[in-house]
């Protein structure tokens, strides 16, 4: 017997304070991912501002929910990969249809070609899998602030993500350990704001503690671990491309702050050299 996959609805028990009761933003995700799906509906259960008020698991069922219930939600994300129809066929079809939504993107899928694909179909961000709640979080909040603002994909920040997700499969770390994630994050803050470099210890691994909801002590640790990982397992040709003459099988492996630094520095260059 086959059960069908549910999602409930996610009111808002709360006193109403004021005059008026600020109402929450409502999202539709639609995604495969079963799993992705309940720890989206389980972050944002309690939010102050987010509701996850409803679900599809493929893309079929996908553009139903959309065409049909419009006006029970505000924003949509979105996967490109799952069964059935895939997400293009549903902006597709959004499209055609003439369904004009706030869609966030979320996939594993990292070719810099889709990016620009999906920003045909008058997509609002696309955020690489696996991403942190905060990160969604973040997005959904700011497409609410710019409600009134036309459609746009960041495209410099979404390609330095994709940039840094590249490089660090290539150099063998696994996107599943949590050094992974801290990596990303520390090689997207030092891109973005070089002047940390001089306090790696001080202010960078606090404000990853922050984030990650952990210490700083773990922070580093993780860290250490991936590198190691790395250094077991990577692409050689691509160390000795990054990290020059440092690159000895025989020698040490590089700090945490010598791997982060060297390949926020590289990916600036990179960056600088094609005029981004």
């Amino acid at each position: 017997m086959q059960i069908k996959k549910k999602c409930s609805i996610i009111v808002s028990k709360g006193k109403i304070e004021g005059k008026r009761k600020m109402e929450k933003i409502r999202v539709l995700i639609v995604d495969d991912n079963v799993n992705l799906v309940g720890m989206v509906k389980e972050y944002f259960t309690n939010h102050a501002q987010i509701s996850i008020d409803l679900c599809a698991y493929d893309g079929e069922e996908g553009i139903k929910v959309i065409a049909e219930k419009q006006s029970d939600y505000d924003v949509i994300i979105l996967d490109l990969i799952m069964p059935k129809r895939d997400g293009l066929y549903v902006l597709e079809q959004m499209k055609r249809r003439g369904i004009n939504k706030k869609v966030i993107v979320a996939t594993s899928y990292n070719a810099g070609e889709v990016i620009r694909e999906v920003s045909d179909y008058g997509v609002n961000y696309f955020i690489l899998k696996p991403f942190e709640m905060t990160d969604i979080e973040k997005r959904i909040l700011e497409l609410y602030k710019r409600k009134d603002e036309g459609r746009s994909i960041d495209f410099y920040h979404n390609n330095i993500q994709v940039s840094i997700t590249k490089i660090l499969h290539e150099l063998g770390i696994p996107s599943h350990i949590k050094g992974y994630q801290y990596i990303r994050s520390a090689i997207s803050i030092i891109f973005e704001r070089p002047e940390t470099i001089g306090g790696i210890t001080k202010e960078l691994y606090p404000e990853l503690a922050e984030k990650f909801d952990t210490t700083v002590s773990r922070v580093e640790r993780a860290i250490r671990h991936a590198i190691e990982v790395s250094w077991n397992r990577g692409d050689w040709s691509l160390m000795e491309e990054i990290f020059g003459h440092s690159v000895d099988i025989d020698k040490a492996k590089p700090t945490n702050s010598e791997f982060i630094v060297t390949i926020a520095d590289k990916l600036r260059l990179d960056y600088h050299r094609v005029g981004i």
